[in-house]
């Protein structure tokens, strides 16, 4: 965790006026440079957290022949399963080492577009698999949406701006599997360096190291969850909304020793993504002469569409 600021989200949700204030400044300094920290007291319970990854393998060390039948092509990876080698990094034509299985927002009927939300698949051979994915995945959104908050105070919009737009937002929990290693691969990498496209990412533990963050200083720096703590980092969309201001952390998973090729690894993000209406216009705030506007102007789902496209899930 060298070079990883640790932060206590109970002090934000409910700490003193200037514990609060300075949660938020410690919070922002931290994402302007590192653009990852460790959250503890973030409200995940532990039993939640080893559920949800006892449910993901028993998905995951189903017959090949089985999990196919949760791909729906047409969904593009964002529910169901997506099959190993299907996903490539941005800029990158070897697919990474995994399969995954994703799950989504669900929201009454009638009150959104049914293309945007998809209903989730739900595995039979699996009964506990669905009920587990909710119930983390609505854990996720409460953390993801106070440190939100705590980003909002930070560069000045008002605690409540992001509130509106993650509500029913299109968020996605992915449960990931990178199978053993059974011949000597062509790369050290099992998941090649990549920025993620939302807001923020949560990821919830992991059943084996690998993570590496980009430092600003060109390093690779390992990042391993710690008991009870979550990691959470910058995305694309919020680099984009502060141009540049909070920076989107480049990040890649890299193979085991080889003493432990034998051993899968599992990892839980959770995309945490605004309604796909929701402006990612560089505020104003966040451009100055100094920092002149970066992007064009996107909606969320304008900027999704494109890199799903950009990292073969979409045709």
């Amino acid at each position: 965790m060298a070079n990883i600021p640790v932060v206590d989200l109970a002090v934000f949700s409910g700490g003193s006026e200037s514990e609060r204030a300075a949660f938020v400044q410690q919070l922002g300094k931290a994402y302007e440079e590192t653009g990852f920290v460790a959250v503890k007291n973030h409200g995940i319970s532990d039993d939640l957290i080893a559920a949800l990854y006892a449910r993901a393998q028993e998905f995951f060390v189903l017959p090949n022949s089985v999990k196919q039948q949760y791909q729906i092509p047409e969904l593009a990876g964002q529910r169901g399963y997506t099959s190993f080698g299907t996903e490539h990094a941005k800029g990158y034509e070897a697919p990474d080492l995994k399969e995954f299985f994703q799950f989504g927002q669900i929201v009454p009927e009638g009150t959104a577009n049914p293309d945007e939300y998809p209903s989730n698949v739900v595995v039979a051979e699996v009964p506990e698999f669905t009920p587990v994915m909710l119930d983390a995945y609505r854990a996720f959104e409460q953390a993801g949406l106070h440190l939100l908050r705590a980003i909002a105070i930070y560069l000045g919009i008002g605690e409540h701006y992001f509130d509106e737009h993650v509500h029913m937002g299109n968020s996605i929990l992915r449960a990931i599997h990178y199978p053993p290693i059974v011949t000597e691969p062509s790369s050290a990498i099992r998941a090649e360096q990549h920025e993620d496209i939302n807001l923020i990412t949560l990821l919830v533990g992991a059943s084996a190291d690998g993570l590496q963050i980009l430092t600003r200083q060109g390093e690779w720096v390992p990042v391993t969850s710690l008991p009870e703590q979550i990691v959470v980092n910058v995305g694309d969309m919020l680099q984009r909304l502060t141009n540049n201001r909070l920076r989107s952390t480049t990040h890649r998973v890299v193979n085991p020793p080889r003493a432990e090729w034998g051993k899968p690894r599992y990892s839980m993000p959770f995309f945490l993504h605004p309604r796909a209406n929701m402006s990612l216009a560089c505020l104003e705030g966040c451009i100055t002469p100094n920092n002149p506007k970066a992007y064009e102007d996107y909606t969320a789902g304008q900027y999704l569409d494109e890199r799903l496209r950009e990292i073969g899930l979409k045709k």
